[in-house]
């Protein structure tokens, strides 16, 4: 008789925590469905970008790996001041900003707000662009895309962003050179 209870008290935990594990997707697939949506891009096609966007961010998409040069964290490499203010826009406090569910809801705040700032921009949105939104910022790459004068911080981020190889590339030609390796390597 106690086995029996055990089993079936296992077997709810099972089903509750499966339930919750279903949920917990289909909300995250809702959510990617509207800013696909958003961005004028099928769901799949979307789906894609935001796999290609992790692999390039954390490799094995894990949610515990920090860049410890530059303090980006989880999954999608999300630096602690942005985190800080899409935690407090989303409500979430700053000290759970790490926990997976809330690095889920963070990257779609930050997509949704990077594909606004690329619509407004007049930039066509595919997977370099909400990538280079991701990496650079909305501003730093509509600077970018717009062929305006690059900061010291900027050319520091597009220096950082290439393979060692690149980096030295001379400052007339960088931006060229960061547009091709990205777009090649987001295709």
């Amino acid at each position: 008789m106690v086995v029996g209870a055990k089993r079936t008290a296992f077997t709810r935990q099972l089903l509750v925590l499966l339930s919750l594990l279903f949920l917990g997707t289909t909300a995250a697939e809702a959510a990617y469905e509207r800013i696909a949506k958003h961005a004028g891009i099928n769901h799949q096609t979307f789906e894609n970008i935001v796999k290609k966007i992790v692999k390039v961010e954390s490799t094995t998409g894990s949610y515990h790996i920090e860049n410890k040069k530059s303090g980006a964290y989880g999954r999608y490499q999300i630096m602690p001041k942005t985190a800080r203010h899409y935690s407090q826009k989303l409500g979430i406090p700053y000290s759970q900003w790490k926990q997976p569910r809330n690095q889920d809801r963070i990257f779609q705040a930050i997509l949704k707000s990077n594909i606004q700032e690329l619509k407004k921009n007049g930039i066509k949105i595919n997977a370099f662009t909400i990538y280079g939104a991701h990496q650079q910022g909305a501003g730093g790459f509509n600077a970018i895309m717009k062929n305006k004068k690059l900061t010291r911080s900027l050319e520091r981020n597009l220096r950082y962003n290439l393979p060692k190889k690149l980096r030295k590339t001379h400052r007339s030609r960088l931006v060229t050179v960061w547009k091709e390796y990205w777009q090649e390597k987001l295709a």
